[in-house]
């Protein structure tokens, strides 16, 4: 008995001896060089001992990104239940989708995809088919679906359309025209195009270019002195004709749109990614006045549609909470605007579509979606019925149309396109969503807590009916909390694996973004940025509070400026958090301006090169607050190759410095995308095996199984 009692204690010590091994072995992450740079910001010396990774053409960066590619591929293919989660989400795809139509000339043009077709294909179907024919298939561009349509623009008398085609991922376009009489392509090839679209007027259009760089540059190089450029159809683009504007600053982004009777121009001008001012005149190619309607860069403004003699404007330039405005054209100074519809505190308005003879204003109450319905004076008349609270999206069209069509959906109900009768106010289902993903096993919940400070948050709950709240709930939180961008609960074919393993799915509407207007959104940039981070950790506290889940069973997710607050707020409370997704996310906050668009964030963050706005970020930013002494939650840190949004660079340093921690018994792994950008245009395929990597990894770090 003694002898069995000494071998099983052997056994166990043996076990957790390999235990031991094993998580040893799983820790040694490739090795990183550091190297001596030292940086003076303000008098401060700041280390920045990877500086060499910022170079991704680099053969040493190349190879770091594949040794990183295959350690993170080794530990994810341990995972037991990886391949069955993938099958499931491939299921959960696989079913056609249509988006709503646009109508040109009585012909419908519309995107569909079979399910699992790694880009979307563009249709065109008139009154007598039932299935369209094809105009634009992306995946017959390439190879792996890497070419993605981005936007279509229909010349003004419909016998063209402009599309632009984004390689990779990257921002860069291409912009091609075909003939919609036959489908034909012309051979005008439009290049260095980049945050731009298609404006026609006449035999041509205006679009943005930025200079020509080097191929080695293209993805990193600061985007300064965009110019706009016309473009007469079947000539070269060497021939396109410059287009003087009012700016002489290369940090000031121009833009040009023409009214769909060409009457008027339109002159944008921007320093960032908020505030802009607005000028026009009348639409000629000759140096012709430019009026005023706004001259800083301190408020939004822009055009909704031109009727007859009045422009239609929707601006925050008086009311935070937005306003549609109309103003004559013979009487433009802003003393005469006319105030049409108000948003408010409680209803904050979003987004103005004029169709028909109608204005449809879309509302955001509490995040959720009102649209209301007025007449051109702004008279109103009724809102719109929606089927339940969600989030809808649509009532495009021509002041032509009679009808009009818009999408519904929430975080449990796939997107349902209807049909919509101005003349009578009417809806009936025009698209139904083929999901197998079944509303009634589920619930979806709104519930308000309170940040540091006191300020209500809002949070989006989302699980199946019936689930016991133990504290041991698997939880995934959600965050954005920047640029005025407002997270809706959208529908997600993915979140089925989070709520079929009893799971909780939640996103807080924390400050930063604009789901309360602009208040909410100056609540959370410059100074006040701390804000957004104390209001996704308290979130983390509540849920925890409620019981929901706890810090052994609660995972984060956020991209982009959301990758930044994953990684500021794991710096400061890394004990409530088990498991982290820093996704494409700004992580060196001293060096965001040097590339590509970042210095056109510096309205939201603060400029490096002012002190103040120095002292500030230095105190958050995620490469440079990493604690050595501390345990971080496991990491699955994401980022691109072709990113040149928020470039690379940002997480591969981040990921050399979390690795370096000697104490932090916690996996830290970097997944960069082949052939991927920021997000846009990612394949079908890709996608499916990143959400199945992400699901895996949030299970097993907890201790659970699929």
């Amino acid at each position: 008995m003694r002898f069995f009692k000494f071998l099983f204690k052997c056994l166990i010590i043996f076990n957790l001896f390999s235990c031991s091994l094993e998580n040893k072995n799983i820790m040694k992450y490739p090795k990183t060089n550091k190297q001596n740079v030292i940086d003076i910001y303000h008098g401060k010396e700041i280390n920045d001992p990877y500086r060499w990774l910022e170079d991704d053409y680099s053969e040493d960066t190349k190879s770091w990104v594949a040794k990183q590619n295959k350690y993170t591929d080794e530990y994810l293919n341990r995972i037991p239940f990886k391949n069955k989660i993938e099958k499931k989400l491939m299921s959960n795809w696989n079913y056609p989708t249509e988006s709503m139509p646009i109508i040109k000339n009585e012909v419908e043009y519309y995107y569909a995809n079979n399910g699992l077709q790694n880009q979307a294909i563009l249709y065109k179907r008139n009154k007598k088919q039932k299935i369209g024919t094809v105009l634009i298939d992306p995946n017959k561009l390439s190879v792996d679906g890497n070419k993605a349509l981005g936007g279509v623009y229909f010349s003004n008398d419909n016998n063209y359309l402009g599309y632009s085609l984004n390689i990779s991922g990257s921002d860069w376009q291409e912009l091609k025209i075909m003939k919609l009489e036959d489908g034909s392509l012309i051979t005008d090839k439009i290049e260095w195009v980049k945050f731009s679209g298609m404006e026609w007027f006449k035999d041509g259009f205006f679009y943005k270019k930025y200079p020509e760089t080097t191929e080695g540059k293209k993805l990193t190089e600061i985007n300064k002195n965009s110019k706009i450029f016309y473009h007469k159809l079947k000539t070269s683009q060497k021939e396109d004709i410059e287009v003087k504007t009012l700016f002489d600053s290369e940090n000031i982004s121009p833009w040009l749109s023409i009214s769909e009777d060409e009457e008027l121009m339109f002159l944008y001008g921007s320093k960032g990614t908020y505030g802009n001012s607005l000028y026009f005149k009348k639409a000629s190619l000759d140096k012709s006045k430019w009026f005023p309607l706004v001259k800083d860069f301190k408020s939004e403004i822009s055009l909704v549609r031109k009727i007859k003699n009045s422009l239609y404007v929707i601006s925050d330039r008086n009311n935070p909470f937005n306003q549609l405005i109309k103003i004559s054209i013979d009487n433009s100074e802003e003393s005469d605007w006319e105030i049409i519809v108000d948003g408010s505190s409680e209803e904050v308005l979003k987004e103005i579509q004029i169709t028909g003879d109608k204005i449809f204003a879309h509302f955001y109450k509490d995040v959720y979606s009102l649209w209301k319905v007025f007449n051109l004076n702004g008279e109103y008349l009724y809102k719109i019925d929606a089927p339940e609270l969600g989030i809808i999206n649509g009532f495009n069209g021509d002041l032509s149309h009679n009808k009009t069509y818009y999408t519904f959906n929430n975080l449990i109900t796939p997107s349902t396109i209807y049909e919509y009768d101005i003349t009578s106010n009417t809806s009936k289902i025009y698209r139904e969503s083929k999901s197998s993903f079944n509303t009634e096993n589920y619930v979806m919940r709104q519930e308000f807590y309170k940040s540091k400070d006191g300020t209500l948050i809002p949070m989006f709950i989302c699980h199946k009916k019936g689930l016991h709240m133990d504290g041991k709930r698997p939880t995934l939180l959600y965050g954005y909390g920047g640029f005025n961008i407002s997270i809706e609960p959208y529908f997600n074919k993915s979140n089925s694996i989070l709520y079929d393993n009893n799971g909780v799915y939640v996103i807080a509407n924390i400050r930063g973004g604009g789901e309360y207007g602009e208040k909410w959104h100056k609540s959370g940039i410059l100074e006040k940025k701390q804000n957004v981070f104390d209001d996704f950790i308290y979130a983390a506290k509540y849920l925890i509070n409620r019981n929901i889940t706890s810090p052994n069973f609660l995972g984060i997710q956020g991209q982009s400026n959301g990758g930044l607050l994953i990684g500021a707020v794991i710096n400061q409370s890394p004990d409530l958090f088990k498991v982290a997704f820093p996704e494409v996310g700004v992580m060196d906050m001293l060096r965001y301006e040097k590339f590509t668009i970042g210095y056109a964030w510096s309205v939201e963050y603060g400029s490096i090169e002012d002190k103040d706005s120095f002292e500030n970020i230095i105190k958050y930013s995620p490469l440079h607050n990493i604690d050595s002494t501390v345990t971080y939650p496991s990491m699955l840190i994401y980022t691109a190759d072709h990113d040149d949004r928020v470039v690379p660079a940002h997480s591969f340093k981040y990921a050399a410095k979390v690795q370096s921690l000697e104490n932090n018994k916690n996996p830290s792994l970097i997944r960069v995308g082949m052939n991927n950008g920021h997000g846009f245009g990612k394949p079908t395929i890709k996608i499916i095996k990143e959400h199945a990597e992400k699901w895996a990894y949030l299970f097993y770090e907890m201790g659970l199984k699929y």
